[in-house]
């Protein structure tokens, strides 16, 4: 079965955790052993990841640091990662306690739906309504796509 992948919808609790599906919970114990970090996307939802992908995901982004000390945007990038990210435990129940600033970030308040979505190195949780938002454009997205290819292969075709 491929890690990571599905989508899930589950409830946060009272104190704001969701419960991932035992499916999710394996993937994670095989790949970290529950040991993951949490980091708020700029999209609007958090991500779960092991923590050797996020390392790895900020290895490449931040490529030299020697440009700190001179770049802008990388002490802009550093404080970023730095506020949104932070480590967390899936209890064995397969609970995962979401911080208040990412819940706020994310939207994702006390008994309001998430969906846990799969992305392969991990997961996102979405408040229900931005990720039906999400899809939508995504969708929208696609079918501009489509008629673009279309008008393309019937121009190709008429010449």
């Amino acid at each position: 079965m491929l890690p990571f992948c599905g989508m899930d919808v589950c409830r946060v609790d009272d104190a704001g955790r969701i419960r991932l599906t035992a499916r999710t919970v394996e993937d994670f114990l095989r790949r970290c052993e529950g040991e993951v970090v949490l980091f708020g996307l700029p999209e609007g939802a958090v991500a779960v990841y092991p923590e050797e992908v996020y390392r790895e995901m900020r290895r490449r982004e931040l490529g030299d640091l020697d440009s700190v000390g001179t770049s802008f945007a990388a002490r802009r990038s550093l404080r970023r990662f730095g506020s949104m990210a932070s480590q967390a435990s899936i209890s064995r129940q397969g609970r995962l306690t979401l911080p208040e600033v990412l819940r706020r970030h994310a939207a994702l308040a006390p008994g309001r739906q998430a969906c846990v979505v799969g992305v392969e190195i991990g997961v996102e949780i979405w408040a229900k309504e931005c990720f039906d938002a999400e899809m939508r454009e995504i969708r929208d997205g696609e079918e501009i796509r489509r008629r673009k290819e279309l008008a393309i292969a019937g121009e190709e075709k008429e010449q």
